[in-house]
């Protein structure tokens, strides 16, 4: 599977391949970079439903992404993270920086945005 892009008013929403290492890492900070150049992105939230294999670059492409969007807390949210993704991601430390849920849907911050409903 693909990296599919969707924005729905300014938050970008990454659906993640089965597989997240260093050359699919490369092109998914590509092209949300220039996503990012062409609108106006408040917050990124990385779908990791299909996700079964992340490596380190996976954690740098987060605090890319987190350091892109002006290191707000909460500008980056991580969702449908299977157990194996979470530990690593909690054992990074890089859930001081972004939101790791493990709900099924997005932040109440963020659903306005992502379900259309902007207040």
């Amino acid at each position: 599977m693909e990296s599919v892009f969707e924005t729905s008013g300014t938050v970008l929403i990454v659906h993640l391949p089965v597989d997240l290492d260093h050359p699919v890492s490369d092109d998914i900070r590509r092209e949300s970079d220039r996503i990012i150049g062409r609108q106006y992105i408040k917050n990124m939230v990385f779908d990791f439903s299909e996700t079964v294999f992340m490596d380190s670059s996976g954690i740098g492409l987060l605090m890319g992404r987190y350091r892109a969007l002006g290191m707000r807390r909460k500008c980056v949210q991580v969702i449908h993270a299977n157990s194996h993704i979470r530990k690593l991601l909690r054992l990074s430390g890089i859930g001081r920086y972004i939101d790791i849920s493990e709900a099924e849907k997005i932040s109440a911050e963020q659903e306005g945005a992502y379900y259309g409903k902007h207040k």
